[in-house]
């Protein structure tokens, strides 16, 4: 007792120390203001993370550990949830304390598929040899611009079938903005009859039963790779309660595809409409239009066209809101693209319940696709039969495909549903490349599985594939030949899917990367492939994970030759 009431009495009167500081990284003033300058009146709520990330992005060519701590501060998050969220998108450039921001020049070259087939390795190779310390050259993912293939983008600036020279000559002139293709604005849409069926929406001419049955009867489906009939899917979320919301997927990353960005950047208002058309059927109260980074054409587009529709008052019922997504895959994948609507990392959601009851801020939630909203005035004004009667081959409607690889003619294909490669290559694409023969070809982009050239006479539609381990799809169509090798294919496709996994769960994490592993051997192991590839399949969170093993899968069945 007296020991205790000793050293109690020694420290009476001593004052504890306190910090002038609070704990954690110090805000810098300057920093504070640098970013309340660039935020100004916007909001400062949370899903609004990653636009204002783009904000310093765009302003710096940079984020600093100085510039995230004022941004934590500003919107009173922690500096920790501010930092996950940064790293996780590939589109933004962490640069830590007493690091060397990146040179004042980023060059971006497509490395998937398509621009591989086109000379990628090699122009990257060429870059480097080329470009001094003032230029980044970095290997990407796809940028959706397969038809045009090599491709590399300087800042924002998109060189199609480009070459190291015009790279350069690009640096040189500092020519790093989007370039806007001639589209249909709002007047020319209008004057050729645009909004006229939402109009009539809009004023009991079409009631919600008149809409939603003349989907049904047209056999539109979702076009984004589920294919899930539209008018049901309306209906579903039109049954819980409201608010409701809307989330519109324009995050086509997936190897091989660019038919949204193709419609976005020629006919944005056929999309516009059918979008809003949507709302007024569903009762949607706010539509989250989520953009690849890559596309930012569409988003220069897309904000200017949305903003004139507001003006002339067609979108009093709905509010519409573009979100810029940062340079990740798997948002895509309709529950992590809402993860990053809500301004956090794209991690997949576990399942039930669905997005369409518990999705987007916990409401009811439309997903849909580009090209889905983009057929619905059109089989307004033209009726369902007209649309439903386009397919070929026993299937129904238009598809819209994009071809891409060793064909003459590649891009977006208008074609019947259900047309086959063959007839796509021969009467859309103007045959193969000379001196080519078809070898084989993905029929759903990179994880639609790889046919070979003896199934040409296969329909391309949903329900005609997955007998033979394939999909789909968003019906991206990479066409090979006999100038190549199937097992660099299917290392290619592979190499992406281990880039682009979220990480989330272990079976694709790990089983994208020891797959890729394997397959750079010279002789694959195709029994622990296939393992590898069932344990993906079956245990994956989300369908990145559950498709990834298909090109494997299907390059071993139908390409056992190019196994020797």
């Amino acid at each position: 007792m007296n020991s205790v009431t000793n050293t109690t009495e020694k420290t009476v009167g001593k004052r504890r120390k306190t910090r002038s500081t609070p704990k954690g990284r110090q805000v810098d003033p300057v920093a504070l203001t640098e970013v309340q300058s660039l935020l100004r009146d916007k909001s400062r709520q949370r899903d609004l993370l990653i636009e204002h990330l783009h904000l310093i992005q765009d302003e710096y060519g940079h984020l600093s550990a100085r510039h995230l701590a004022a941004l934590a501060r500003e919107m009173r998050l922690s500096q920790t949830e501010v930092y996950e969220v940064a790293s996780f998108y590939a589109h933004f450039d962490i640069v830590k304390e007493n690091e060397t921001p990146p040179p004042a020049f980023t060059v971006r070259v497509c490395d998937s598929i398509s621009c591989e087939l086109a000379g990628a390795r090699e122009l990257l190779k060429e870059l480097a040899d080329k470009t001094d310390n003032n230029v980044r050259v970095l290997a990407a993912p796809c940028m959706g611009r397969c038809s045009h293939a090599p491709v590399a983008e300087v800042g924002h600036r998109h060189l199609d079938n480009t070459t190291a020279d015009e790279i350069i000559a690009a640096i040189d002139r500092n020519d790093t903005h989007a370039v806007i293709p001639e589209y249909s604005n709002l007047d020319t849409y209008q004057a050729s009859g645009g909004y006229s069926r939402l109009q009539d929406c809009l004023r009991g001419k079409l009631s919600i039963d008149d809409v939603t049955s003349s989907l049904d009867a047209s056999g539109l489906r979702g076009l984004g790779g589920a294919g899930f009939p539209t008018g049901r899917k309306w209906k579903i979320v039109g049954g819980f309660e409201g608010p409701r919301l809307m989330a519109v997927n324009c995050d086509e990353g997936e190897p091989g595809t660019f038919k949204d960005r193709h419609y976005l950047e020629s006919e944005p208002h056929r999309f516009i409409e059918g979008m809003l058309i949507a709302a007024w059927a569903v009762g949607i109260e706010h539509s989250y239009i989520y953009v690849r980074d890559e596309y930012p054409a569409v988003i220069q587009i897309l904000t200017t066209e949305i903003e004139r529709v507001k003006a002339a008052g067609l979108s009093k019922h709905c509010v519409l809101e573009i979100r810029r997504g940062a340079g990740a895959y798997i948002c895509g994948e309709e529950s992590a693209m809402i993860e990053s609507i809500e301004g956090k990392r794209g991690l997949p959601r576990n399942r039930p319940p669905y997005v369409a009851e518990v999705g987007l801020f916990g409401r009811p939630t439309l997903e849909h696709n580009v090209e889905t909203l983009y057929w619905i005035p059109e089989i307004l004004t033209n009726g369902a039969e007209a649309f439903a009667s386009a397919g070929t081959n026993d299937r129904n409607g238009w598809r819209s495909y994009s071809v891409s690889g060793r064909v003459k003619n590649p891009g977006v294909k208008l074609a019947p549903a259900g047309i086959t490669v063959r007839g796509l290559i021969e009467e859309y694409c103007g045959g193969m490349q000379d001196g080519h023969s078809l070898k084989g070809y993905l029929p759903g982009g990179a994880s639609g599985g790889v046919l070979p050239a003896s199934m040409d006479n296969l329909p391309l539609d949903f329900g005609t594939l997955e007998e033979h381990g394939c999909f789909i799809g968003s019906a991206a169509v990479v066409i090979f030949s006999n100038h190549d090798d199937m097992k660099d294919v299917a290392r290619n496709l592979l190499r992406f899917f281990r880039d682009e996994s979220c990480g989330q769960c272990t079976p694709c994490r790990v089983g994208t990367e020891k797959s890729v592993n394997l397959m750079d051997a010279n002789q694959w192991d195709t029994s622990l492939l296939g393992e590898l590839c069932t344990t993906m399949t079956d245990a994956s969170i989300c369908g990145l994970g559950q498709a990834a093993g298909n090109p494997i899968k299907t390059v071993i069945k139908f390409f056992p030759e190019d196994l020797k």
